[in-house]
């Protein structure tokens, strides 16, 4: 294993300690060598429900160790496993990093999210993702509500070293969106990033909004938006699963980036994203660097999760 393969799975595995050591709180002294019963089942499933691994996790998992038969019984540590290996056949599916494909160029990400969910900076982590890669980068300011928003990104943009195409605050985004590909198509830029607005609180307004930047991207290449990706706070907890829920109605969403696993004991939520939902989990951040947001390997997630070894 490289050193910097090595350098994030440590980070991952730090970062989820506060995950994994809720779960096993909640699962210590639920398990014993004897057989399990329904009543141990019933308990195993509640303590996965109160880790955030959601409902329908839970039942996959009690399904499992109901339908096995361990004939010397169960240990904690065979618990562990299990819900180890079901974590990672939920996660096997929609570990999917962006694949940057669309021709002709650029390829343009619509990042979406409320406001307070770190949507900027993963923008700027995105853009170095990107540029890791070799791909030329360029980033859009279409959430032209918030000047705080408009400064941020210029900044990230700044220290990366790739361009900002913005416009005066409370100015019209769609607007922005037609210059900023008009300007990427010119340079032959691979990737343009477009930060949007966060307002949820009124749907309609930024379901207008977002519906005005798709008609802008459509005159300029039918296939644009190539993604539209929704930035998730995984501190927010369940919280998190019904702005799933209100952004695919919004805004179609097509795949899931998840920040701050670290911040909280609340990082099983996204399990519980991925269960529900299926969407394609493009990315995950643990930490406050610009190379902590990172694709991920499901198995190394799910060990992390549950608290196996690095």
């Amino acid at each position: 294993m490289n050193e910097e393969k090595k350098g994030w799975r440590d980070k991952l595995f730090g970062g989820l300690r506060k995950t994994s050591g809720k779960l096993t709180e909640n699962l210590t002294g639920l398990v014993t060598k004897a057989k399990l019963d329904s009543a141990d089942l019933d308990e195993i499933e509640e303590a996965l429900i109160v880790s955030d691994l959601g409902p329908a996790t839970a039942s996959q998992i009690r399904e499992k160790l109901a339908s096995e038969r361990f004939e010397k019984g169960l240990d904690e540590e065979g618990v562990r496993l299990i819900v180890e290996d079901e974590i990672a056949n939920i996660l096997s599916p929609v570990a999917k990093p962006i694949e940057i494909d669309a021709f002709p160029r650029p390829q343009v990400i619509l990042v979406i999210g409320v406001n307070g969910s770190g949507k900027t900076t993963t923008i700027a982590k995105l853009a170095h993702l990107f540029l890791e890669q070799d791909y030329g980068v360029m980033l859009a300011a279409g959430d032209t509500f918030r000047a705080a928003a408009i400064g941020q990104l210029q900044v990230w943009a700044e220290r990366l070293g790739i361009k900002t195409v913005s416009g005066p605050e409370g100015g019209d985004a769609a607007g922005v969106v037609f210059d900023a590909v008009k300007q990427a198509t010119a340079e032959g830029i691979d990737v343009l990033i477009v930060d949007t607005a966060g307002r949820l609180q009124n749907k309609r307004e930024l379901m207008d909004e977002l519906a005005k930047i798709r008609r802008v991207l459509g005159r300029l290449n039918p296939e644009a938006p190539h993604d539209v990706v929704l930035v998730l706070d995984a501190t927010t907890g369940q919280n998190a699963l019904s702005q799933i829920e209100v952004f695919k109605e919004v805004a179609d969403v097509t795949g899931i980036v998840m920040t701050k696993l670290d911040g909280s004991a609340r990082g099983g939520i996204l399990v519980a994203a991925a269960k529900q939902f299926g969407l394609p989990i493009h990315a995950i951040g643990v930490g406050e660097t610009i190379d902590d947001l990172r694709p991920f390997d499901p198995r190394d997630l799910a060990r992390a999760i549950t608290g196996g070894a690095a």
